[in-house]
């Protein structure tokens, strides 16, 4: 387990208050005047430690702007963010190395993230190294490895050696090598088939329940984070129009959008059920 970790005043280990955001829209004629759009509207949210919460929305909702803003590579127009009392957003990006210890992204696409001259080792080591962690970076390149379910073996290939689930789980250690408080994931299921994705949902709630950390996955796929996450945030137009837990939120829809996704992938697992069990030769092919 990790050790305790300070926490803002109201219990949450990252906070976002009234955060702002507008992008300029293209010009379709020289003459017209420019015009811009709000991509996030006094966006509040509180992520507790140990959580495991989902933030769903359209295609355009914001979601993307919002988790830029939470990893502090983006900078919103108006609005704080803060983390175990102290402050992400105003600061400056050199003061953030803290910061980038307590918090790490799992990206989408792992291929295009892992240097593919490297290996798997000095991957999952160069957070430790950049951000000055105090430990043996490779002995803690070995043991996160191991909690991601690859063995020593996988301590001397190369990314193109990997198969996209075996890259994913590469990510994922390679953020928890700084022992984070909280993981943003943004769409870490996408590009892997069904099989593989249950894997690596399987690896993602293990590591948060053996090691405390918190969890934030960004998705347009509702049916993912209702697989395994306790709340779920839902963004439409650059807000967010429901804030519930998971199971509450699928029984009972509140917002249109939400409904709109949950039809959008229907039938959706329901946390609460246990599944039916089938009996063998029912159905099933070979």
């Amino acid at each position: 387990m990790q050790s305790a970790s300070p926490l803002n005043d109201d219990g949450s280990f990252l906070s976002a208050d009234k955060l702002a955001k507008s992008v300029r829209l293209p010009r379709h004629a020289f003459w017209k005047p420019a015009k811009s759009k709000l991509v996030m509207k006094d966006i509040c949210l509180r992520l507790y430690p140990g959580e495991r919460v989902g933030l769903v929305g359209m295609s355009g909702s914001g979601k993307t702007t919002l988790l830029r803003s939470l990893l502090a590579i983006e900078e919103p127009d108006a609005g704080t963010i803060l983390c175990q009392r102290k402050l992400v957003r105003p600061s400056s990006v050199a003061a953030l190395r803290w910061y980038r210890k307590a918090v790490q992204y799992i990206p989408q696409d792992p291929a295009s993230s892992l240097d593919p001259a490297m290996t798997v080792q000095a991957l999952v080591a160069e957070p430790l190294t950049r951000l000055r962690v105090d430990c043996d970076p490779f002995e803690r390149a070995a043991k996160v490895l191991e909690e991601v379910g690859l063995d020593r073996r996988f301590l001397d290939r190369r990314p193109l050696e990997l198969s996209g689930g075996q890259a994913q789980r590469v990510a994922i250690a390679r953020a928890l090598a700084t022992r984070p408080g909280y993981l943003l994931a943004d769409e870490p299921l996408s590009g892997l088939d069904l099989p593989i994705r249950s894997q690596v949902v399987d690896v993602l709630r293990r590591l948060c329940e053996t090691n405390g950390t918190g969890l934030l996955i960004v998705s347009h796929d509702l049916s993912v984070v209702a697989k395994f996450c306790q709340r779920t945030l839902v963004m439409d137009d650059g807000e967010i129009v429901e804030d519930r837990p998971t199971a509450e939120l699928l029984r009972d829809p509140r917002h249109p959008r939400t409904a709109d996704l949950i039809n959008a992938v229907r039938p959706l697992p329901d946390p609460g059920k246990r599944r039916p069990t089938v009996e063998a030769g029912a159905g099933h092919p070979q």
